[in-house]
């Protein structure tokens, strides 16, 4: 209905969730290599985490170069993204800037003045039961 009062919304895009997919056979972390959590490694256990300097975020940083809400890790279609959400600083993966990338093991990326690393194991599978 349009009734010239009613203000319209940007929403976020949706991610959907990947009960089978990704998180289920991966476990993926960000190691920090650099800033004030050096040493720290932060699980990236849900279809979606926002990253910055807080307070509406995920994994808070106390670092004035990251944005509020400067990044988020997705879970798409069975792969791990990580998308910059119009952060000031932008976001640097393996030395490149970067909107929207498709993320692997291995790869180094640069928010603020923090780098992480992110590791990407596979999970141990369950030995397939049979019974007679």
């Amino acid at each position: 209905m349009q009734d010239g009062r009613t203000k319209k919304v940007r929403r976020e895009p949706e991610v959907a969730p990947d009960p089978n997919g990704f998180l289920a056979r991966n476990r993926a972390v960000i190691v920090t290599l650099a800033g004030t959590t050096a040493g720290n490694e932060y699980e990236l256990d849900r279809d979606r985490i926002k990253i910055g300097r807080g307070p509406d975020v995920e994994l808070a940083f106390d670092d004035d170069a990251m944005s509020r809400e400067h990044a988020s890790f997705e879970v798409r279609e069975g792969v791990l993204y990580l998308r910059d959400l119009g952060s000031t600083n932008g976001v640097h993966v393996n030395g490149g800037k970067v909107l929207d990338i498709e993320l692997k093991h291995g790869d180094r990326i640069e928010l603020g003045d923090h780098r992480f690393q992110l590791v990407i194991e596979e999970r141990p599978r369950d030995p397939r039961a049979y019974e007679l």
